[in-house]
């Protein structure tokens, strides 16, 4: 018995010691627009500087992205389309999806418009993110009317959830010489 309780003490004092160990810092530099700029360009070799900003194409959807240094924010961006007649129904599908399948990406209302979006803090966004941030964003474009899904985890045994991971797999190889 003092054998058992000893065992567990010693168990749970190297637990409480492996959880204050603190985390093992990022290699990443922090993300700047210039960064940020050669990643996209490593997406798409056709991308444009625009301002603040990029526009690109990822999986044949235009893609817009948009920085703010100043407060130190992203925001990648694809139209989708009118929001004038969004009906009741729509709104709670998509609201449903913001909460489970679109993941990190977002479905959003700005000037009449809807919109797939990710939005991050830009200087602590890392490369891996950012790409599956924007692969997300695309899904969720795409998949608006269906499946609203940001494709990473999905549900179920159809083919929908290995196409959709495809687009964030192409994207991850692609960024991992840059």
């Amino acid at each position: 018995m003092i054998r058992l309780a000893l065992v567990l003490i010693f168990a749970a004092g190297s637990l409480m010691a492996q959880e204050a160990q603190p985390e093992a810092p990022t290699t990443e530099p922090p993300m700047t627009y210039e960064r940020l700029g050669k990643i996209l360009f490593a997406l798409d070799p056709d991308a444009q500087p625009r301002g603040p900003g990029f526009e690109l194409t990822v999986s044949d959807v235009p893609v817009l992205v948009i920085t703010d240094a100043n407060a130190d924010r992203m925001r990648a961006m694809v139209p989708i389309r009118s929001a004038a007649e969004l009906s009741q129904d729509d709104l709670q599908r998509m609201m449903q999806a913001n909460f489970d399948s679109a993941l990190d990406a977002r479905y959003a209302i700005a000037n009449g418009t809807l919109w797939a979006a990710f939005i991050h803090p830009l200087s602590p966004l890392e490369k891996d993110q950012l790409i599956s941030g924007l692969a997300q964003t695309v899904n969720i474009a795409k998949t608006y009317g269906t499946l609203y899904s940001g494709g990473a985890t999905q549900f179920g045994g159809g083919d929908s959830g290995n196409l959709q991971r495809a687009l964030i797999d192409e994207l991850l190889k692609k960024g991992e010489e840059i």
